[in-house]
């Protein structure tokens, strides 16, 4: 089975930000994609259907531990992935749960 990723309108935001930073994530980005089509539940349970999924960024240059993070909502009734949020590791630690519940609140529908 294929699911559609989507993603809301502040993981648009951070990721421009940090593709600027970071030009090869942009093709990085894209094969995480192609591979949610696929198996969608990648990454750490967060809870709320959520993942929380390390991403290398290959421009920066210390692999996952350095890399990114990417917060996913798994909807498996409507066969989607949405991309809720993505920000360096070296700027955050970990996402809140008012956070969290902000980012689920942005969903459509």
């Amino acid at each position: 089975m294929s699911y559609s990723v989507k993603s809301i309108q502040i993981f648009e935001k951070q990721a421009k930000r940090l593709i600027k930073k970071y030009p090869s994530l942009k093709l990085e980005l894209l094969t995480l994609i192609h591979q949610l089509k696929e198996s969608p539940e990648q990454g750490t349970p967060i809870g709320r259907s959520c993942y929380k999924i390390r991403l290398a960024i290959k421009s920066k240059g210390k692999g996952k531990s350095g890399g990114a993070r990417i917060i996913t909502n798994v909807i498996v009734h409507e066969d989607t992935v949405y991309l809720l949020s993505i920000y360096d590791k070296s700027a955050k630690d970990n996402l809140t749960d008012k956070e969290l519940d902000e980012l689920l609140q942005s969903l459509p529908g």
